[in-house]
């Protein structure tokens, strides 16, 4: 029997900028790393990126698609009415334009937008205490750096949009209750890096809860400096630069391709 790939797409590089170009080949890379670690739903979920130089413009992935097939070329370009702005034989999630929309029109500091349905952040999300400050990773979101959005069903309802971007403020990551994680970044390289911290808390969390045994608390002084360390030092420097490149050489490794 034949194996079945992914539709081969034209190359779409040299009818855009080359700025936006490699927003695409990061998104696309973004895309195959949340595949590999494992953080998919099928075809659900999303990442986008604001496109450099044209106000109001975003990519998201090719509704349909495996994360694991996306290419740079197969990024939707769309703005923030829903409308497709290059021609494409793909459409975009419409859950995701809505969630996505929201945070791209209200955040202008944000470039990029990831949300995931794992196991570990649809658990986090129904738990009525929400993420524990009982790992370094947790405590990173310790606080007033962690936002929460009460659950209103799936993201059809444009009005969400508003409350979303209320809930969120200027914060970099937010738990949608009873739904899944969502993390943003001024960079892709930091949203995917917050992302893989909020992930690996949550997972810890369930492990340590699961454990059946007493767990220890750091004072609530202990959390809050361990926070301010995480987001001083990074303050001017976005997380994710230096770990970038050791991501894609993994990439490059496993699932070459992305930048086509």
């Amino acid at each position: 029997m034949a194996l079945a790939l992914a539709p081969k797409i034209p190359s779409v590089r040299d009818r855009v900028s080359d700025e936006e170009w490699q927003t695409r080949v990061d998104l696309a890379a973004c895309y195959r790393l949340v595949a590999h670690f494992g953080w998919i739903d099928s075809i659900y979920t999303h990442i986008s990126a604001r496109v450099p130089g044209e106000e109001g413009a975003f990519l998201l992935n090719p509704y349909g698609f495996m994360f694991e097939e996306v290419t740079a070329s197969s990024l939707v370009k769309v703005d923030f009415e829903g409308k497709i702005l290059m021609d494409t034989p793909f459409e975009v999630n419409e859950a995701g334009f809505t969630i996505h929309s929201a945070v791209h029109m209200a955040r202008h500091d944000v470039d990029c937008v990831i949300h995931t349905h794992t196991v570990s952040g649809m658990a986090v999300s129904a738990q009525a205490d929400g993420l524990l400050p009982l790992t370094q990773n947790s405590m990173m979101f310790y606080g007033d750096h962690m936002a929460y959005h009460e659950y209103e069903g799936i993201a059809l309802d444009l009005d969400e949009r508003s409350r979303l971007q209320a809930d969120l403020g200027n914060r970099y990551a937010m738990i949608l209750r009873n739904h899944g994680l969502l993390t943003c970044g001024r960079t892709i390289p930091e949203a995917f890096e917050i992302m893989q911290n909020l992930e690996r808390a949550c997972e810890a969390q369930l492990s340590a809860l699961a454990g059946g045994v007493k767990l220890t608390h750091p004072s609530g002084n202990v959390c809050a400096h361990t926070a301010d360390q995480f987001w001083n030092y990074h303050a001017n420097k976005p997380f994710g630069e230096r770990a970038w490149p050791a991501m894609l050489r993994l990439l490059d490794r496993n699932n070459p391709g992305y930048d086509a």
